[in-house]
């Protein structure tokens, strides 16, 4: 499966950009929506990204590894692609995964409930 393909990466690059004008500007930064959320299936790791750096493989999102605690940061596209799982399955992209909700209300959301998976269900019953 390509984790990454090329409409989800254009897209990553120009929220990036969008980021570095606004800070270069003295802008508030924006808050986009994720626009990828890889996972793995055979865990409760999850990742949702909203932008990716010009090296092609920082992504700067929110990684939630399954211990409760979900934080905002920056994550390397290479290492999770690169990721072996039981039965000879990898990492994920969810093919259907779509939000209109801003990052911020995401990190919020995860944050008070522990988990990106829980913080999907919410915002679902939230906005469907």
């Amino acid at each position: 499966m390509i984790l990454l393909p090329e409409n989800i990466r254009v897209a990553l690059l120009v929220n990036h950009a969008r980021h570095i004008a606004a800070q270069r500007d003295g802008q508030p930064d924006p808050d986009p929506s994720p626009l990828l959320k890889l996972f793995n299936p055979c865990g409760s790791a999850t990742w949702l990204a909203t932008e990716l750096d010009e090296d092609g493989d920082t992504l700067f999102g929110m990684a939630d590894l399954g211990f409760g605690c979900p934080e905002l940061g920056s994550f390397s596209l290479s290492e999770i692609a690169a990721v072996r799982l039981p039965f000879n399955l990898r990492i994920e992209r969810d093919l259907h995964f779509f939000t209109r909700h801003p990052m911020s209300v995401w990190a919020q959301t995860a944050l008070d409930l522990g988990s990106i998976s829980q913080a999907a269900m919410a915002l679902l019953l939230i906005n469907p």
